[in-house]
């Protein structure tokens, strides 16, 4: 294309005033190139001096020829900073994944994205265009929250008989929510401050080590009871947090233990003490598939961010001694973790 141009003297007025304003940048770069260019330098010159394209050069030429110095240094301004095809991307993140699209993978990256753009639209644009259009729609880049598929069916009705039984305890009577958790020497990873660029290090033994340990929170204290520790979790564990309960409670003249389904809370051992202490002892089961509706699963979450995340102890002694002396300090719970049920008068 012939890049001459040549300017009136008002118009060359107008383009110095657009330069030299300090508004727009985008502006004042092409009245900038109109004129240069109006002092014959060539293409390549105004290239070479403003760091411009061709395309924007050869822009503002055609744009001065056809529509005079307001449309060439016009700026053409969206309704929207929002690419067309962006809202497309969030669509696609939000209702498919890549698997719809024929690809061996079942999470999004910028760059299946930009190439299924490429295929499905016709847009051509970079994984990091991709990602940086994401973070304007407030897209970010972290692990997902698991949560429990099914749900119990009669989930209204036993959290209803729950909420009855606290209300109604007499006070020579006690609840508690009990569960179990695992306490591992190799220790949970969890976020921590560190120097941008170098990544912090947490020693693991190698030869993993794990202990069970049987916890309840009594309903009217938010006292934490929490029996010696076990190798395995099953019924065992569980008939000896229940004896245990039943000599740390001794002045209730009934407990009421409510727990979640696990499959030996119903074991024939577990039967076979209940039977033989029914006077003193009670189980209710929350709904299945509802862990949040166990209070001490909070608790047991505070015990793993305070202690086992990240932690250096040497051995699974040590760790369990930790958390004994954590729970011995902070064995009250009541205001934090009762919320949602009845509170005793």
């Amino acid at each position: 294309m012939d890049g001459s141009i040549e300017l009136c003297a008002e118009e060359r007025k107008v383009l110095l005033q657009v330069y030299r304003s300090g508004g727009e940048a985008r502006e004042a770069r092409r009245a900038h190139v109109l004129l240069l260019l109006d002092d014959g330098l060539s293409l390549r010159q105004v290239r070479a001096i403003t760091y411009a394209s061709f395309d924007l050069i050869n822009g503002c030429i055609q744009r001065f020829r056809t529509g005079g110095v307001t449309a060439a240094i016009e700026v053409e301004r969206s309704t929207s900073d929002e690419p067309f095809w962006l809202p497309q991307v969030a669509q696609w993140l939000l209702s498919c994944t890549p698997e719809d699209f024929g690809y061996f993978r079942r999470r999004w990256s910028c760059e299946t994205l930009a190439e299924v753009l490429a295929w499905e639209m016709g847009v051509r644009v970079s994984a990091e265009t991709v990602r940086r259009g994401l973070h304007r729609l407030n897209f970010v880049w972290r692990r997902p929250r698991p949560i429990v598929g099914p749900e119990d069916p009669d989930r209204a009705e036993k959290l209803r008989k729950i909420q009855q039984l606290l209300k109604s305890l007499p006070d020579n009577e006690t609840a508690v929510f009990e569960d179990e958790v695992d306490v591992h020497l190799n220790p949970k990873i969890g976020a921590c401050w560190m120097i941008r660029g170098q990544q912090s290090e947490v020693a693991t033994p190698g030869n993993n080590e794990k202990r069970h340990l049987a916890g309840s929170l009594v309903w009217r204290t938010g006292t934490l009871v929490v029996s010696a520790p076990s190798r395995r979790r099953n019924a065992e564990l569980f008939v000896a947090h229940l004896d245990d309960l039943r000599c740390r409670l001794r002045s209730f003249r009934k407990i009421h233990v409510i727990c979640d389904n696990a499959p030996f809370h119903t074991s024939r051992l577990v039967q076979k003490y209940l039977h033989q202490w029914r006077h003193r002892l009670a189980l209710h089961y929350l709904p299945k598939y509802a862990p949040e509706t166990n209070p001490i699963e909070r608790v047991w979450w505070q015990l793993h961010e305070t202690l086992t995340r990240n932690h250096r102890c040497p051995t699974i002694d040590a760790l369990l001694s930790d958390v004994y002396d954590w729970i011995k300090a902070h064995g009250n719970f009541y205001g934090k973790n009762l919320i949602g049920y009845p509170q005793a008068a």
